[in-house]
């Protein structure tokens, strides 16, 4: 197979959703119809003892969340599929936005009992704001929830995109039928009840005007026909350039953990999702066809496999082929860096890769070379754009709780906030470290993490602050009157830059007003 076939091959899309809309439980289903696993895990179930596969740390199994971006990979009727999970919880959500970078389409998960949540908006406006490919899938039709049109009305609406049908369902409930496939123009009837394996008796009906139906469908076939009429009458017919501008969103519905509609969505997906894209750099757009290699690390993880204390920084191929020990051009260090044991990922197994193409995520081995937003090239000196750390809002000292462990607690701290998910300031006046981070579970999440995988114990203590900004100046008098007023407010970030920890909003508000020839920037991409 050619350069250009590869490329074209791959889809590369993030699954994200509100917390508990069943996204794991897709991700699960969908690497199960592909065949990357033989038995679905569940996030939360008594019945079924298997964890998701890409809940893999050990807190993820404890609280039947994701707290992290996970990479799955497999095959499937000939398209390279690369899956992205991601953490539903706002808590979390810096972690999902620096994946949306990384991907060329997202699945959006809703639960069809709840409609569209508070945290599927927000990731909804990121998407708009890439003009990312959503497709919609709408999920747990196994229980009672809303009316199909009503959650179809309330979408449009509230996600500011307009939607198109491509499967329908046939009741809901205890009396959920199966789906019909608009795309195929196919029904699919299920009757399987074991949940952890994919359904074998799939009655497919490819006229949905036969007689035979009926059977099947009674007493909804009129209510059904009704539908598909309305459906057709009121929802234009679906056009693939549409969906790839972000201006239509296909919508499916299903039942993740129920294997309904799930093999529908994969199906379409390959067909109408796009293959990598360009990507816009500081200097120019890099298109995925171009034949030397470039890409940018979105995701640093810290202990991936406990035991070896690794540290993984997940490329983005963006163009050319990346090759096992091939020397590749790091731009911020301005040196050149092989790498003997690249990684594909299925969650947290992994396996050696010799080759891999744009579109593909692969982990490589790092030992401190590697921060957010790096670029890799063949010498080409250019930085993709759009991977922000966030201001924090929530903020406290960390101290160790245990004299004995103080290198353990300082290496956690390092690694930890290396992946961006909390960030480390050191304040100037008394070198005291605070975390900053967007959400409050993060705090649970690093003291978990620090005495589970580091051995090392840190104690919590409050500290009033309402944002962290960086500031940067060419006024150089006025910058150095702003550092002798705002001593005390002022801390390092653990890249060396001056950050301003603003205690109130009006604190920072007079600052901005009074030092005008300061800049403060609530990213640190500047």
């Amino acid at each position: 197979m050619n350069f250009e076939d590869e490329v074209k091959r791959r889809r590369t899309f993030a699954i994200v959703s509100h917390p508990d809309a069943g996204k794991t439980t897709l991700t699960e289903k969908l690497l199960l119809f592909g065949g990357a696993i033989h038995v679905a895990g569940a996030v939360k179930s008594n019945k079924i003892k298997k964890t998701a596969t890409s809940d893999f740390m050990e807190i993820e199994r404890q609280r039947g969340i994701s707290v992290s971006t996970s990479v799955m990979e497999f095959e499937y009727k000939g398209y390279k599929i690369n899956i992205l999970d991601t953490p539903g919880h706002q808590d979390f959500a810096e972690d999902t936005y620096r994946t949306l970078t990384a991907v060329d389409s997202v699945i959006i998960v809703i639960d069809h009992a709840k409609g569209v949540e508070a945290q599927t908006r927000k990731l909804m406006e990121v998407c708009r704001m890439r003009k990312t490919p959503v497709i919609i899938f709408i999920n747990k039709l196994d229980r009672p929830g809303n009316d199909p049109f009503d959650l179809l009305d309330e979408i449009e609406k509230e996600l500011q995109i307009k939607v198109r049908p491509l499967s329908w369902p046939i009741s809901q409930g205890p009396s959920f039928k199966g789906v019909y496939n608009l795309f195929e123009q196919k029904l699919f009837l299920f009757s399987d009840e074991n949940k952890q394996t994919v359904a074998n008796d799939v009655i497919e009906i490819s006229d949905v005007y036969s007689s035979e139906l009926d059977q099947y469908i009674t007493p909804f076939t009129k209510k059904f026909y009704e539908e598909i009429e309305l459906v057709k009458e009121v929802y234009p017919e679906f056009d693939r350039s549409t969906y790839l501008s972000g201006e239509v969103a296909p919508v499916f519905f299903g039942s993740a953990l129920n294997n309904f509609g799930v093999k529908e969505l994969l199906d379409c997906f390959v067909q109408i999702a796009p293959h990598p894209g360009a990507t816009i750099t500081d200097s120019r757009t890099v298109s995925p066809f171009e034949q030397k290699f470039s890409g940018f690390v979105f995701k640093i993880f810290a202990n991936m496999d406990p035991n070896h204390r690794n540290r993984i920084a997940f490329l983005k191929i963006c163009s050319g082929q990346f090759e096992r020990n091939v020397p590749y051009y790091h731009v911020r260090l301005k040196k050149k860096l092989r790498f003997s044991s690249p990684n594909a990922f299925l969650a947290d197994k992994k396996s050696i890769v010799e080759k891999a193409y744009p579109g593909d995520i692969i982990g490589l081995p790092d030992s401190g070379n590697f921060k957010l937003g790096d670029t890799l090239t063949e010498g080409e000196v250019m930085n993709f754009k759009g991977i922000p750390n966030f201001a924090p809002e929530l903020f406290r000292y960390i101290e160790n709780a245990d004299p004995l462990k103080y290198k353990q607690l300082a290496k956690g701290i390092e690694q930890l906030t290396d992946e961006g998910v909390a960030q480390l300031f050191t304040q100037k006046s008394n070198g005291r470290k605070i975390i900053g981070t967007v959400g409050a579970l993060q705090f649970d999440v690093i003291e978990h993490r620090l005495e589970h995988e580091y051995g090392a114990k840190c104690r919590w203590e409050p500290i009033n602050l309402h944002k962290a900004c960086w500031i940067e100046s060419s006024n150089k008098t006025q910058l150095d009157d702003f550092r002798i007023r705002k001593y005390n407010s002022l801390a390092l970030d653990k890249h060396g830059r001056e950050v301003f920890l603003a205690e109130s909003p009006y604190s920072l508000q007079m600052a901005i007003e009074k030092f005008t020839d300061i800049k403060f920037h609530f990213t640190s991409e500047f």
